[in-house]
């Protein structure tokens, strides 16, 4: 009788479980590392890896900032205690910088810069040989600026080189038991605004004040963009619906008004990543 073929799970779970063998060589090759630390699935995933790889020669690091969520700032100092690693907080401004309000296509490319810059000199200064960022295989695919400065820096991507993906990494975190394993996924607060629109503190408050609501009426993910005086609401899909019952519109729209914005919309594509890049053009993302 032929050999009965694996289930199409048990192959991912294989491919998935070869990828971590190769992200913890990738990872050994440092003696000790400093990590950028977000708190978010896949950074939690890394810290995690290189905890158990690198033993104590890891500090990993979390930049706070108006563009950060305080809440996940808070988290990060909770996971990183929990997983016993070594844990400090740098503070940054970027809403100090022209090249990052005036917000043009290349405002990750900047920000990225300026902050791996500072933490490839605090690693330098703790005698760290490497430090880690935790983009991953699916990043690749869109239009990521940010990943140029890592590259330039000489910041190493081990989530990218041991090709592993967002579902692989969620899968193996609830092995781990990490309780990040279903997070749902964040992004850094000036990613609400189309490019060329000023950001500014006022705004950046805005949008996290009316994204929280959302979030409070138990929503499993929401993104509020921000157009001026208008706001465009991203939900999952499966949730557009009751969004737009009739009672819970109107409480919706009733507090993004009092937040400042003048007009409010659902929009029926539903939530997705990097959606305000679809503006840009095929030219300007290969210059990722």
């Amino acid at each position: 009788m032929p050999k009965k073929r694996p289930s199409s799970n048990r192959a991912r779970n294989g491919g998935a479980a070869a990828k971590l063998e190769r992200l913890k060589k990738i990872v050994a090759r440092c003696d000790s590392a400093l990590v950028a630390f977000s708190g978010g699935v896949d950074s939690t995933f890394l810290l995690s890896v290189a905890k158990e790889v690198l033993g104590d020669n890891l500090l990993a690091v979390t930049a706070a900032s108006p563009v950060v969520q305080p809440d996940e700032v808070a988290g990060a100092k909770r996971l990183a205690k929990k997983l016993g690693v070594a844990h400090e907080v740098i503070h940054t401004n970027e809403v100090m910088e022209e090249r990052f309000c005036s917000n043009p296509p290349e405002r990750c490319y900047y920000c990225k810069e300026a902050l791996f810059s500072k933490l490839t000199a605090l690693a330098g200064e703790r005698g760290l040989a490497c430090v880690l960022e935790a983009s991953n295989a699916d990043d690749t695919g869109d239009y990521r600026p940010g990943l140029r400065a890592v590259k330039e820096l000489g910041v190493k991507s081990p989530l990218i080189e041991a090709g592993m993906t967002k579902a692989e990494i969620r899968a193996l975190s609830r092995e781990r038991n990490l309780p990040t394993w279903n997070k749902p996924a964040l992004a850094c607060l000036a990613s609400r605004f189309p490019y060329g629109e000023r950001i500014t503190v006022e705004k950046l408050d805005r949008v996290l004040k009316g994204e929280k609501y959302i979030l409070s009426l138990g929503f499993r993910s929401c993104r509020l963009r921000s157009y001026g005086k208008l706001a465009r609401i991203e939900v999952p899909e499966g949730e557009i619906e009751r969004l737009l019952d009739a009672g819970l519109r109107r409480r919706v729209a009733a507090r993004l008004k009092k937040l400042g914005f003048q007009y409010v919309t659902v929009d029926i594509e539903g939530y997705r990543a990097g959606s305000m890049n679809e503006t840009l053009s095929a030219a300007k993302r290969k210059l990722a």
